[in-house]
């Protein structure tokens, strides 16, 4: 090669050198190339051409830049994977192989400007023979937005990681195929089977034969219809154990196609065993707990008529009025537990035929006691669960047990409210009142020394939100209680057999 001294130009440094016309013809190279390109000596390393994309990538104007050499371009002279840019471009420069075949490209990311905003470039070194001699030529391509963008993927990435450890519940991805993809640790716990026995593993094969139809039809779901899907099943672990699981599924989509599916799985095996001690005690306690009542009641009626005391049948009266409210206190908690296991879903309910079943229910010595009128129009329709006409009875029974008025009476009324989505159902009495403490259950004001004194109140509230509705306690206009049910009108028809709801209906085999 030349003499590749003597610069005195910053625009043109061999212009008037002798080696003006293989810079001339080297700057014409680079001009040619449409992406950042530069020019360098092989030996030097000095930058002897450089095209505008690389003046304009790189901030220096093309006079600068061939007056630099090729590890000054950037912070540091070495590549993101740590060798040095002169050893990379001395294998990039190496002599062509024997046969004549084109030398090596040599790749490699360079961070050419550290910090924020910073430059990483993509460089490819490779050897060529440009006017009769060997030069290095360099292109160059920013991939400094592809480093951020994955550079906050995985800095998401990790989150969800750490959040997905975090969770005490199984997280999951699935493939299009229903494929496991993706999961946390949990899942691994629970299934008993390695992280990488997991990949590629068709969820339903997780769950038994008896229930992997379930799995199968939630995900068939999910993808179908882009909703999400929910179900139980019994997970088959590596060992072959079964145990209950929940599997709430839900679409991954791109666009307008469901292209996965992500879901939370939940072992139930303690919730099962706690709600099966607790149904076993509850059962127990409430047999018990009538069984022992029903004793004191019987010996305590017949002391009463064994006696000539007025006081002390008063008091023994007052003794079977105890017994009589602890009873109807075991019946209600027994209504609480089936409400709360059976979690039923609201639906259209006809308002009149389940007021006329809520009066029907009604213990007919109580009903005896007052006078109950009741305005109920025929077409109002609600949305609500099925144990309504048991809250409404409820509130009657109350109304009319604690009112002290010399002709007690209870009013049950409803009407459509002006928004036309709600129905207003109400029932109002000429007692005491409600005390506050019974009101404090429906504020959340209550207090450890000053709470209710039943569940009735407490039974009616889950029943009306179970629906979707509310309820308010006001004074009525006679002095005594107003209780008012908010109730969503119902979207559909009640069923045709509606005029039919009885008691047995609420029951539902309890």
């Amino acid at each position: 090669m030349g003499d590749r001294k003597g610069e005195s130009s910053t625009d043109d440094p061999q212009s008037s050198s002798g080696d003006a016309a293989p810079t001339g013809i080297l700057r014409a190279f680079v001009e040619a190339v449409p992406t950042p390109t530069l020019v360098c000596d092989p030996e030097t390393l000095t930058i002897r051409a450089a095209n505008a994309p690389a003046a304009d990538l790189l901030g220096h104007d093309r006079g600068t830049l061939t007056l630099m050499g090729l590890p000054d371009l950037g912070e540091n002279d070495v590549t993101v994977s740590g060798e040095s840019i002169a050893d990379v471009a001395a294998s990039a420069a190496a002599p062509p192989a024997s046969d004549g075949s084109d030398g090596p490209i040599e790749r490699f990311e360079w961070d050419i400007r550290l910090g924020d905003p910073g430059l990483r470039v993509d460089a490819a070194l490779r050897a060529a023979t440009i006017a009769g001699e060997e030069w290095l030529v360099v292109g160059l391509s920013d991939v400094t937005g592809r480093v951020a963008a994955e550079t906050d993927r995985d800095a998401e990435r990790r989150l969800v990681d750490a959040l997905a450890e975090t969770v005490p519940l199984a997280l999951f991805r699935c493939t299009e195929e229903g494929t496991l993809s993706r999961w946390n640790g949990r899942l691994s716990s629970d299934t008993g089977y390695e992280p990488e026995s997991l990949s590629g593993r068709a969820l339903t094969s997780l769950f038994d034969e008896e229930t992997s139809g379930l799995v199968s039809d939630s995900l068939s779901r999910v993808y179908r219809e882009g909703e999400p899907a929910s179900c139980e099943a019994q997970l088959l672990t590596r060992s072959g154990e079964r145990v209950p699981y929940r599997l709430s599924l839900g679409p991954v989509t791109d666009g307008d196609r469901v292209v996965g599916a992500v879901g939370v799985g939940e072992d139930l095996t303690e919730a099962s065993l706690r709600e099966e001690r607790l149904a076993v005690l509850t059962r127990v306690l409430r047999h018990n707990f009538r069984n022992d009542l029903n004793v004191v009641t019987g010996f305590t009626g017949r002391a009463i008529e064994a006696v000539d005391d007025p006081d002390l049948v008063a008091e023994l009266e007052r003794v079977v009025d105890t017994a009589e409210r602890l009873l109807r206190l075991g019946e209600t908690s027994r209504k609480v537990e089936r409400l709360l296991s059976q979690r039923p879903s609201p639906r259209p309910v006809a308002l009149a035929p389940a007021v006329d079943a809520a009066l029907e229910s009604l213990d007919p010595a109580v009903r005896a006691r007052a006078t109950v009128e009741v305005d109920v129009p025929e077409d109002l329709a609600v949305s609500a669960v099925a144990f309504l006409p048991e809250a409404i009875t409820e509130l009657v029974d109350n109304a009319v047990r604690h009112n002290d008025a010399d002709e007690p009476r209870v009013r049950i009324s409803a009407a459509e409210l002006p928004s036309e989505s709600w129905t207003s159902l109400v029932v109002a009495d000429n007692g005491p009142g409600i005390p506050p403490a019974e009101r404090a259950v429906l504020t959340g004001e209550e207090t450890p020394l000053e709470h209710a004194s039943g569940l009735g109140l407490w039974y009616v509230n889950w029943i009306v939100t179970a629906g979707g509705g509310s309820l308010d306690i006001a004074e009525s206009k006679a002095g005594g209680s107003r209780i008012e049910l908010s109730l969503r009108a119902a979207e559909g028809n009640p069923p045709e057999d509606a005029e039919l709801f009885t008691l047995d209906d609420v029951e539902g085999g309890t």
